[in-house]
């Protein structure tokens, strides 16, 4: 299957759930995303993520899902190196690039525009 198709399936399937979450069922898009992430999480903790992204590429890595994917291996890497601690240190060892930019991007956005809230 030509990647880009690939991309584009898995990517749209992964967007029509969290529409349909967000239509047919009383949860908010901050529950949707969590939910999102935790899967993530579960399917990268099972090694079936890492098939996804291998089969669709962007359409799997792109989605917020992929970070909770990010968040389990950097736990179960850490944790064969330095045991339960590495389940703590680990997970944000991957994704501290990610987060560092959502506050910094947050904090400049806040400056310039009337936050709400």
């Amino acid at each position: 299957m030509n990647i880009y198709l690939a991309a584009f399936l898995v990517g749209g399937f992964i967007c029509v759930i969290g529409q349909l979450l967000l239509d047919l069922t009383p949860l908010t898009p901050a529950h949707v995303l969590s939910g999102f992430v935790v899967v993530g999480g579960i399917l990268g903790g099972f090694g079936l993520y890492e098939k996804l992204i291998d089969f669709a590429g962007a359409g799997a890595s792109l989605p917020i899902s992929s970070f909770g994917n990010a968040l389990a291996q950097g736990a179960m890497a850490e944790a064969k190196r330095n045991g339960l601690i590495g389940v703590l240190t680990g997970m944000f060892e991957l994704t501290s690039t990610g987060i560092t930019a959502a506050i910094v991007f947050a904090f400049f956005f806040a400056l310039f525009f009337n936050p709400k809230g």
